[in-house]
This record gives structure tokens, C-alpha cells and sequence, in this order.
């Protein structure tokens, strides 16, 4: 009796077995394709705005981690402070967005990007220039829900798969 029962859990699982083999895959080739992220996504790099950014720090004194640095100077003729060097250590960076929420002018956004790996420790040290908007490097829409509208809509694997359904008919 015991045989089966055994016997028929096992025609029941190879039935399970070859269905899915008979099915479409549920994977996307990931360095030629890759998903949408969500808009609000807190990407590994931060994204700043050199012409919004007034120098007061606010952002460093509110990350938990240290991981940004902020140089200024004076200038006397404009009575008021200049950005001289602006560094983020993304290697310490844990991506809570604190920064961002704290910054009183909007000059700091979270990156977009998830795809940013590095193998030396100087490379994820960004400063000035590096950490500016660019094609390459798009903000999110973490906390600035005006930006988020302009953002792809995120695309989900089930999805995916029923466009490539939908083609083929």
C-alpha cells in the first residue's frame, strides 16, 4: 500500500516537472537586459546640484556614516559660501536617504543607478564633478516625487513575459 502512495507522489511530481519545462523561461539576459527599478529606488551613488548647493553642511551633519565631506570657503564679495570640495565615500554610504530628506536647498538627490560596482576602494571615493546628473547617471525620484513622475514606470518579470506573448500572436 505504502508503494503506493509513493508511486503516485512521483508520476505527480515529474507532471509538475515537465510542465514547467514546457513553459516559457522567466529570466531576462541581464547584461543585454534589465528591468525598470521603481522611480523611488535609493540607488548606490548620490546625485548633486553644484548650483543649488550652498555649502551649509546640513546633509553631512545628518548622515549616520560620515561618508560625506564638505569644503568651503568665504567670499567676501558675494557675502556668502562656496562649495570647494564636495566628497562622498559610497564604500560607507548605506543608502538611507537621510541626507537627502535633510538637505534644505534640494541640491541632493539618490542615484537611480544599481549597477555601479568598483573593484579599488579609490574608485568609490566621488568629489565634484563625478557626482553631477548625466545620462549616465540619473536621479531618482526618492523623496522628490516631481521627479518621479518623469521616471519610467517599473517593469516587472511577469510582465515582460506577457509583452513577448503578446508579440508573438
Amino acid at each position: 500500500m505504502k508503494l503506493n502512495n509513493y508511486g503516485l507522489g512521483m508520476i505527480k511530481g515529474m507532471i509538475v516537472t515537465v510542465s514547467h519545462l514546457l513553459r516559457h523561461p522567466i529570466v531576462t539576459q541581464y547584461p543585454e537586459q534589465y528591468l525598470n527599478t521603481s522611480r523611488r529606488i535609493r540607488g548606490n551613488e548620490l546625485i548633486w546640484k553644484k548650483t543649488s548647493c550652498t555649502g551649509c553642511a546640513t546633509c553631512a551633519k545628518a548622515c549616520p556614516q560620515g561618508a560625506i565631506e564638505i569644503v568651503t570657503s568665504t567670499n567676501t564679495k558675494e557675502n556668502k559660501y562656496e562649495v570647494e570640495t564636495y566628497r562622498v565615500d559610497t564604500g560607507y554610504c548605506i543608502q538611507c536617504g537621510l541626507c537627502v530628506e535633510a538637505c534644505p536647498y534640494n541640491a541632493l538627490f539618490m542615484g537611480a543607478s544599481y549597477r555601479r560596482a568598483k573593484y579599488r576602494r579609490k574608485e568609490v571615493i566621488q568629489t565634484n564633478d563625478e557626482l553631477l546628473e548625466s545620462a549616465e547617471r540619473p536621479a531618482s525620484g526618492y523623496f522628490h516625487p516631481e521627479i518621479a513622475e518623469k521616471l519610467p514606470r517599473q517593469t516587472l518579470l511577469i510582465e515582460k513575459i506577457v509583452e513577448k506573448r503578446e508579440k508573438k500572436k
